[in-house]
């Protein structure tokens, strides 16, 4: 786990893809970035865009490479990103990996007695078939991208899971950028949960990020090294996913 928050962790990304693809071996990362938002490319397109990303009151915005649609960053919430080389061929179903990454991470929440399950939540951000919730809340999203690097086909695979970040604090600056991108686009708070709210009840004294996280990082480093990525094929570059 990278300790400090990661600025331009799209470009970080990037990077550890490149390393992987060097070696031939498989990385994983989890890091934190600075608050902000992270959106796909489609993104840059909307006629609000550059006045939106370059007003500071949004943090640090970033575009990333997979689909899906905007997540806000900040502290208390992690990014898990997958690396690993693929052979050159075409897959016959992409919904394999996030199958198996969505297995891996219930896996983790369950050894915390969070019992998550993958489907879409309405008036989430960047909802997608392949969110993990939690009685109807979105907690994880998920997102994968296809690409070669320096002709080695990759996949890179990545989670947002919101750890002891406060779901309406987030919802609320995702629908400031929304708002300031000039869409019509909003979110709900009520659609969105955290770890740390899932693993202490209602009415309980709220436990320290600090302990919480401790928590999760203990159970997806166990989870994480019984796990193999799946072998899941391209060719060429592709775009799924929402996180």
């Amino acid at each position: 786990m990278h300790r400090q928050p990661l600025a331009d962790g799209v470009a970080h990304e990037a990077d550890w893809l490149a390393a992987s693809a060097a070696l031939g071996q498989a990385s994983a990362h989890l890091w934190t970035a600075p608050s902000g938002i992270v959106v796909p490319r489609r993104y840059t397109w909307l006629p609000g865009w550059a006045a939106a990303a370059a007003d500071r009151r949004h943090g640090e915005v970033q575009v990333r490479a997979s689909g899906g649609g905007l997540v806000p960053q900040g502290p208390g919430v992690w990014n898990l990103s997958l690396a690993w080389p693929a052979p050159a061929a075409v897959p016959t179903d992409t919904d394999a990996l996030y199958r198996g990454l969505c297995s891996a991470l219930a896996a983790t929440l369950a050894r915390l007695g969070v019992a998550a399950s993958p489907q879409p939540v309405v008036s989430s951000f960047c909802d997608g078939r392949f969110n993990l919730a939690v009685r109807g809340r979105k907690l994880v999203g998920t997102a994968q991208a296809w690409r070669r690097v320096a002709g080695v086909p990759m996949v890179l695979a990545h989670a947002v899971i919101v750890v002891s970040a406060d779901p309406a604090a987030l919802t609320a600056r995702a629908n400031a950028f929304e708002q300031a991108l000039g869409t019509a686009t909003r979110y709900r708070a009520e659609a969105l949960t955290s770890v740390a709210a899932c693993i202490h009840p209602a009415g309980a004294p709220p436990a320290a990020p600090a302990d919480t996280e401790a928590r999760v990082l203990t159970a997806l480093a166990e989870q994480l090294a019984r796990v193999v990525p799946p072998r899941v094929h391209h060719t060429q570059e592709i775009e799924h996913g929402a996180a």
